[in-house]
């Protein structure tokens, strides 16, 4: 790997990001990781305001970078680290939309599995269909820490949709839980699809933001909550 490794999307050395990347949606969620969760943190990429911070996490050196929304933008960010900055893992830390009826708001959903109405599979020219999946071990670490921690939790399979605004509206969406599909997000599938390509790991933790069974809804208060707890199992299973 050569010393530079500057993208149209990223600015830096490729030793400036760690092993591990947590990836929520919002950069300015990054900027809450680094403050609150990393000592010594330093910002290593600001590129169009997409924030990227390296720092040490009990030991463990940890960065975490934003992603922006939809699976056109995660799958920019997690290639390029994947692929020229020597990341090896990848934990995607967001919210998500409920379509399984005993899903609680703030209980957290590890995607073991992630299905999609996208188009980005179409990019790998193959004669049927790709089920893009999650790293095991960085599954069953995120599992037995929320055992360990009592958090409510599922593992399953969920909805990478390109689409939040739908024709079909929230009917369409809930269509999938028939398929015992647990909630809806916009950027999973294309980070396990691009892990999977590059031989690198993959991994999609989200809490459950709102139901769209039930209407559910939580505040803004609440959600953060929810969050800091996601991202303590996320920190905890960085490698």
């Amino acid at each position: 790997m050569s010393n530079t490794a500057h993208t149209p999307h990223i600015n830096c050395q490729p030793e400036d990001f760690a092993k591990t990347v947590l990836m929520p949606g919002d950069p300015l969620r990054s900027k809450m990781i680094a403050e609150t969760y990393l000592e010594n943190a330093v910002l290593v990429n600001n590129v169009r305001g997409v924030q990227g911070y390296t720092g040490m996490y009990k030991g463990k050196r940890v960065s975490a970078m934003g992603s922006g929304m939809g699976m056109p933008s995660i799958g920019i960010y997690s290639y390029e680290l994947f692929n020229f900055f020597g990341v090896e893992s990848i934990i995607r830390v967001g919210s998500i939309g409920s379509i399984a009826a005993d899903l609680n708001l703030y209980d957290l959903v590890i995607a073991a599995g992630a299905c999609t109405n996208s188009a980005y599979f179409d990019n790998y020219s193959i004669s049927g269909s790709f089920a893009p999946i999650a790293d095991f071990g960085l599954t069953r670490r995120a599992v037995e820490i929320c055992e360990d921690r009592n958090i409510p939790f599922r593992v399953g399979n969920i909805l990478s949709s390109d689409v939040f605004y739908g024709e079909k509206g929230i009917a369409g969406t809930l269509e999938w839980g028939k398929l015992g599909v647990l909630g809806v997000e916009m950027e999973a599938a294309a980070l396990y699809m691009n892990a999977a390509r590059a031989g690198k790991k993959g991994l999609a933790i989200c809490a459950v933001s709102d139901s769209l069974v039930t209407g559910a809804t939580s505040s803004s208060a609440d959600r953060q909550n929810a969050f800091h707890e996601m991202i303590q199992v996320a920190l905890e299973v960085a490698e």
